[in-house]
């Protein structure tokens, strides 16, 4: 089995821990004061610092140390945290990340700036941060004493995680003169004895003038997992005391409580037992295991595979007589259902983990041009398979650039319009159906519809006075190198943007809709299917060809009866319960050989808001479809996403409901133009 390179199992959690560290940055520019992100900062630049000097990232490590210094300044009251300091950092994490992933692309003298801002904001010189820390002005409860005498007691499951408690230990005994005494109370009888789990608690005197939060320091990074009572030597009463949260609510690290002489003492400890039962419990709920994507990927592509031999197999047995193959054949179906679905649910990631990657973009954006800017998130469970989650960030970085620089008015504009000088972007993802729409929304100025009529008449895409709707006009957006900015800029005027992300949304087999309010702002919604690997289809036959439709677009299926085709009278609408819907005759579109169906069916399908029905000869049945890509000697042929194996080896193309709507409407349009003529 190969192993894994020792510093690139610590990019991977150094990759973690700057994602952590920068969304605890940002959370704590708007609240400055809150302990708890000003320790888990701390906590991360640390483990960074420590980590990167284990494993040879020696400039790591150097530039680290500054702002671990500054934040353990910050954590002890020394200094206060403001969106400067945020700011700083937020920079000096970009540089660490590329210390990490490229070191030889990185200027020192970039390194060096940073740090040099970092000493100015904290208001201290070059080279004297590191002694900064000891003058200090400790709080009453942490104040240093000449001895203390330590409780310690860690939860049962904390071997398991990799935690040594006599190294913590040794760690004390590096404050002054310990004397330790373990305490074996709670250990059972050999025979019962559970050897991963840790029973003993311990009692020190330790004799040294230390102060409370150097103690603590010790016990940094497992203050959830432990019990900690810190109490002068010769006291009855402790200073401080860190209990950990319950372990089915636990979420943030223990907050210290300062324990007054006349409280009452603290309830007793749980049995041993049930100390035991919650741990492994923990365990159990949160294990999991780091795997490779292209693992991932090779294993759809094996269960895709599987999916088409059991459809094969399922042909063979429906034409056989012979019921064990049947019986077989359906419990190999069953089988292969369920293995589909458990890969694609292995696959499924949470949106939260691609929205979280744009409130450094808002926040950059927002100081950059001078706009504040809300950031709101939505829907950050909603799960989408891994692939369309990567696909997926461009669109959306350039949908909320948009939002900020041609959406959001400026403080002083917003004034005059009696709106909050506060913009709004609204980031959101919900499940319909089999798709997932992903809405991003702005409250500012909305589109100007007259400015981008005049745009596309300026650039010969319509003829002045043509007669179009606003929603028509609004579609120009979309057209390659169309842009409505007055000035080149680095965010915007080049006419690239809007017409990459159409592109690259159908690419994925989605659409893009787009509706704005002027005064109120506008809103982007994309449409997209929860996969680009495996969906359930509706195989369908047209003349001797058959096709897949995505089951996800169909909302019903009738037939289309003689009367129907007399009510119509060459129209192509369908009365459907009241309601006119278009219908296409996917004969005519294809060109199909041979005699229509007597008897031909209309698959009512749904685009955004638009019904459009799909005429056909003849509907086999649901068919379990594995994606394959058309090769490039047809990526002009836009009407179909893909293609699939069906059960006896021959092809089926996928159809793309959107783009078929869209290319028979063309045709419609062409065939009347000379008639009109």
């Amino acid at each position: 089995m190969m192993e894994l390179d020792p510093t690139e199992i610590f990019r991977q959690e150094a990759a973690e821990l700057l994602d952590s560290l920068e969304t605890v940055l940002l959370d704590l520019g708007q609240t400055p004061q809150d302990r708890d992100l000003i320790d888990a900062a701390f906590r991360a630049l640390h483990t960074i610092k420590g980590s990167g000097a284990m494993f040879g990232f020696d400039r790591v490590a150097a530039f680290t140390h500054d702002f671990e210094t500054a934040f353990d300044l910050i954590r002890k009251g020394r200094i206060d945290a403001n969106r400067d300091i945020v700011t700083v950092s937020l920079s000096a994490k970009d540089y660490i990340r590329t210390l990490i992933e490229d070191p030889d692309s990185t200027d020192p003298i970039i390194g060096e700036a940073i740090v040099e801002e970092l000493h100015r904001l904290i208001g201290v010189s070059d080279g004297a941060v590191g002694k900064a820390t000891a003058i200090e002005a400790a709080p009453e409860t942490a104040a240093a004493a000449s001895g203390w005498r330590i409780e310690i007691a860690f939860e049962p499951g904390i071997l398991r995680n990799g935690t040594n408690p006599l190294a913590l230990l040794d760690d004390l005994r590096a404050l002054g003169t310990c004397r330790v005494e373990a305490v074996l109370d709670d250990v059972p009888e050999l025979d019962a004895l559970d050897p991963a789990s840790c029973l003993i608690t311990w009692t020190v005197a330790l004799e040294a003038p230390c102060t409370v939060d150097e103690i603590e320091d010790v016990f940094m990074f497992v203050r959830d997992e432990m019990k900690l009572v810190i109490a002068p030597l010769g006291a009855d009463e402790p200073v401080a005391e860190l209990i950990p949260e319950p372990v089915a609510e636990q979420s943030a690290p223990p907050a210290r409580v300062v324990t007054a002489p006349t409280e009452a003492a603290a309830p007793a400890e749980k049995p041993v037992a049930e100390k035991v039962e919650i741990a492994r419990r923990s365990d159990d709920k949160t294990s999991s295991v780091r795997v490779q994507a292209e693992r991932l990927d090779e294993l759809m592509d094996r269960v895709g595979e599987l999916v088409i031999a059991q459809a094969r197999l399922s042909q063979i047995a429906n034409s056989s007589h012979d019921l064990a193959i049947k019986a077989i054949a359906e419990e190999i179906e069953r089988l292969a259902s369920g293995l589909r679905d458990t890969t694609m649910g292995v696959r499924m990631v949470p949106m939260g983990s691609l929205f979280s990657r744009f409130r450094r973009l808002v926040h950059d954006l927002s100081r950059d041009l001078g706009k504040p800017v809300d950031f709101v998130t939505v829907g950050e469970d909603t799960e989408m398979d891994k692939t369309m989650i990567e696909r997926l960030a461009d669109p959306l970085v350039h949908l909320i650039r948009n939002a900020i620089d041609h959406g959001i008015e400026s403080a002083d504009r917003r004034g005059q319009t009696a709106k909050s000088a506060t913009g709004r972007i609204e980031l959101a993802a919900r499940y319909v159906g089999a798709q997932v729409l992903v809405t991003v929304q702005d409250d500012g100025a909305g589109l100007d519809t007259a400015r981008i009529r005049a745009k596309a008449e300026e650039n010969g895409l319509i003829q002045p006075g043509a007669n179009l709707s606003e929603h028509e006009i609004h579609q120009f957006l979309f057209h390659p190198g169309f842009s409505t900015a007055k000035t080149i800029s680095a965010l915007s005027g080049r006419g690239v943007g809007m017409d990459v992300v159409k592109r690259t949304i159908e690419a994925m087999r989605g659409t893009i809709d787009l509706t704005t309010i002027p005064g109120h702002g506008s809103s982007v919604t994309l449409r997209l299917p929860l996969t680009l690997a495996i969906i359930d289809g509706l195989l369908i036959r047209v003349g001797e060809g058959r096709y897949i439709i995505p089951l996800s677009a169909v909302e019903e299926c009738i037939e289309l009866t003689a009367a129907d085709e007399a009510r119509a009278k060459g129209r192509s609408f369908l009365n459907v319960r009241g309601e006119l819907v278009p219908f296409l005759r996917l004969r005519e579109l294809f060109d199909a050989d041979g005699e229509a169906d007597p008897h031909q069916k209309v698959i009512v399908t749904s685009i955004g808001d638009t019904r459009v029905g799909l005429v056909v000869d003849q509907i086999i049945g649901s068919h379990q479809t594995v994606i394959k890509s058309l090769s490039k000697l047809h990526s002009d042929v836009t009407m179909f996403s893909g293609a699939t194996i069906l059960g006896d080896g021959s092809a089926a193309l996928i159809m793309d409901v959107a783009q078929l709507v869209t290319l028979g409407q063309t045709r419609a349009e062409s065939d009347r133009a000379p008639e009109a003529a």
